[in-house]
């Protein structure tokens, strides 16, 4: 690394850990030393520091010892051709960093800007795109490109890869999220654009990110000493991120100067995880590999080349299938909103029918490729006007099966959502759509809706169809007619999948997607248990097996029934023995208490004992407020993480709630004691049913939420009002 360059990030840091210790200085003398200090919805405290130092910081006076660590790391000088040197005044700027963000949020009163900090529950409900493929990448975006065009084209080559980008800091006064807004480009989670803020400092809740997934979801336990290294190697191997250093006047400007000694600090602590950098500027390179899995610090890189060489130096593995459409196609645009003012043709919604229906077809009934429009296209409406919508998509096979229609279905929205300019949202009979005015000008048309979806449904179903045709009807009376034909279809697969039992196969399916994160973590999905991210079930693991026999979904024998009550089988023991790498003996489907289901960290919900009650109580990660066992959602979920099993507490998924075989072997139902009002409503159908087969149709009400208890004491005599069932019912332990 150049003497210089080295300097310049050493002075950097030095200058970053003086602006912490007189920070931390001042907030002392107002608010005392154990004044509180932290993020909000986060169990990790400040997770970057958490990660590199093992402490805890809650408070100032924590804070100062963190600091004390961090002083301990600058060297004097850059010393020879070491980077070790560098490397260690990159993790204390890095502490300094985020002890700075969080002083600016909670002891120095500093409100101009809104921290950027993403909580657990985001990274929990991102963390299955990133172990699903949908998200192969993170780039931390750091300063901005010389023009607004610029920001945008590089915003675009990373959405069309999927790539999650965070946005920070700025080159000369100009932030990339400034530029994306001027040029009416969103910026949040949904269009994978994330805005973390103007200041350079902000860069570390890119890098805290990464830490909490080797805590989250590797179950590593920070410790200051080898689990530091352990965070780390997890974040090379396992988080495939890199960073994008733009704009090169910061070193030209005598203003600029300290900014790019914070810039060269920062990335010299991005280099310890792993994580390449990226610039535009022209500085000198790191070419071996060693620190990084290729080459380290790449720099003199055009801005219309700098994604693609990101992407190379990162060695990320990207799936793109080329779909004859106008505009540009990625991940990164299926959070994208079209306003009303951005609209030029709208789809359902509460102005006209629209529904989708995928259905299997005999060979010789299917023309593969074709595309076919009964109705006016966009063309021929007046802009912002709306039309019926009906979409058939017809499909053969020799492998497929009439199981996998409502599977393939379901993918509908993502496909479409996923092209920019589209706006989609809903399933089956609830569609609602928009089609922008940008990308009616590029060239969008209808035909092109059936273009993504046939193309979309070859690349991920190849191994099970051989045909897909597409027929889109915006002609009043034949999409009304299909839509009443379509709901009859809806409804018999609904009984034929709600009337599927766990003792009605041989077979479940595993689910090891998560196990690129938590190595140790197996998820077994039966009929009546589905996955604790809430999104593959027994049907789409089934489908996932038929099209990729080697992947992460594979069959299960139960074999031998070891406890039919708990849910115990021998099949799914030997197999947990294997796929958890050793870490699983036994596993019970049906029990809170022994043996439970293992989770990674991407779970929708969690189940926890209420010992004081007999009950237990579900909260969903949405939930950000207090619970009657004294622990937020964020709390409980990094203790249970990581793939390790923790009688008492559960990470589950939304729908097995509803379902009879939940937590069965305590009681079901009977037990639940508390909920989020909000998740409550949400399942209520799904909960009253299960309720009146239960004996007990007024359980719902009986069920306290945060409107009726926020500690167990209130909790108590709540339920004790309601006569709740599980006051009756014996003690969990």
């Amino acid at each position: 690394m150049s003497k210089i360059i080295a300097e310049l990030a050493i002075r950097g840091a030095c200058d970053l850990v003086n602006q912490a210790r007189r920070a931390i200085t001042t907030a002392t003398a107002r608010h005392g030393a154990t004044h509180a200090l932290g993020f909000p919805d986060t169990a990790y405290a400040l997770p970057l520091t958490l990660a590199l130092t093992g402490l805890s910081v809650d408070s100032l006076q924590v804070a100062s010892e963190a600091m004390t660590q961090a002083e301990a790391l600058l060297p004097a000088q850059a010393l020879g051709d070491s980077l070790v040197p560098v490397l260690e005044a990159g993790r204390a700027a890095l502490i300094a960093e985020e002890i700075l963000e969080a002083l600016r949020l909670s002891a120095l009163g500093e409100t101009s800007e809104t921290s950027g900090f993403p909580g657990d529950s985001i990274l929990r409900s991102q963390g299955i795109k990133l172990v699903d493929g949908r998200m192969p990448g993170v780039a931390a975006c750091v300063g901005a490109p010389p023009t607004a065009e610029q920001a945008v084209a590089i915003a675009r080559a990373l959405q069309g890869r999927n790539i999650l980008a965070f946005l920070s800091s700025s080159t000369a006064g100009q932030s990339m999220t400034a530029q994306l807004t001027s040029e009416g480009i969103e910026a949040n989670w949904d269009t994978f654009l994330v805005p973390l803020g103007s200041r350079t400092s902000a860069t570390v809740h890119a890098l805290g990110f990464a830490a909490r997934a080797a805590m989250m979801f590797g179950g590593i336990k920070p410790d200051g000493g080898a689990a530091t290294q352990k965070i780390l190697d997890y974040c090379k191997e396992r988080v495939f991120a890199f960073v994008l250093a733009l704009g090169s006047d910061d070193l030209t400007s005598d203003e600029g100067l300290s900014q790019a000694c914070a810039k060269l600090a920062t990335v010299a602590g991005a280099l310890n995880f792993g994580f390449p950098t990226i610039t535009d500027a022209d500085i000198p390179q790191i070419l071996a590999p060693g620190i990084c899995t290729y080459e380290a610090i790449v720099s003199g890189i055009p801005i219309d080349g700098i994604v693609q060489r990101a992407i190379e130096v990162r060695g990320l593995k990207l799936e793109v299938t080329e779909i004859p459409i106008p505009v540009a196609y990625g991940a990164g645009f299926e959070g994208e909103r079209v306003r009303k003012a951005q609209m030029h043709a709208e789809f359902g919604g509460n102005r006209t029918d629209a529904f989708e229906l995928l259905r299997g077809k005999p060979m010789d009934d299917v023309m593969d490729g074709q595309i076919e429009l009964i109705g006016p296209d966009i063309d021929d409406i007046t802009p912002g006007d709306a039309l019926p919508f009906g979409v058939l998509v017809d499909v053969a096979g020799r492998e497929f099966k009439e199981a996998f229609e409502s599977v393939l279905e379901r993918r509908i929205h993502e496909f479409a959502s996923w092209a920019n300019g589209v706006f989609h949202m809903g399933q089956r009979g609830t569609v609602w759509a928009r089609i922008s005015h940008d990308a009616y000008a590029q060239g969008f048309r209808l035909r092109h809706y059936g273009e993504v979806l046939i193309a979309k449904l070859h690349s991920e179903f190849g191994a099970i169809l051989n045909k897909v045709q597409v027929t889109i009807l915006t002609e009043p009376g034949l999409v009304a007619s299909h839509l009443a034909e379509a709901k009859t279809i809806y409804r018999e697969r609904d009984e034929r999948i709600q009337g599927m039992q766990d003792e009605d196969t041989d077979t479940f399916y595993s689910c090891t997607l998560c196990q690129s994160y938590a190595p140790n973590h197996v998820c077994i999905v039966t009929p009546e248990r589905p996955g604790l991210c809430g999104a593959y079930t027994w049907l789409d693991c089934a489908a996932s097996y038929e099209m990729n026999p080697h992947g992460p979904n594979q069959p299960v024998p139960k074999s031998e029934t070891l406890d039919p009550v708990k849910g115990q089988w021998k099949g799914v023991n030997d197999f947990l023995a294997v796929a958890s790498n050793g870490a699983l003996e036994r596993y019970n489907a049906y029990s809170l208490m022994d043996d439970p289901m293992t989770s990674c960290g991407c779970f929708e919900c969690i189940t926890a004992i209420v010992p004081e009650v007999h009950g237990v109580m579900i909260v969903d990660r949405e939930f950000p407020g207090m619970t009657p066992v004294g622990m937020t959602f964020s709390t409980m979920a990094g203790e249970i993480g990581g793939g390790i099993q923790t009688p008492g507490f559960l990470g589950v998924g939304k729908l097995y709630i509803g379902s009879k075989k939940f937590i069965s072997a305590e009681g079901g139902l009977k037990r639940v004691v508390w909920m989020p009002s909000a998740l409550k409503e949400e399942l209520r159908d799904r909960l009253q049913e299960r309720a009146d087969n239960a004996g007990i149709p007024d359980l719902l009400d009986r069920i306290a939420t945060e409107l009726d208890a926020t500690t167990a004491e209130e909790l108590v005599v709540f339920l004790e009002s309601v006569s709740h069932p599980a006051l009756t019912m014996e003690s969990l332990f």
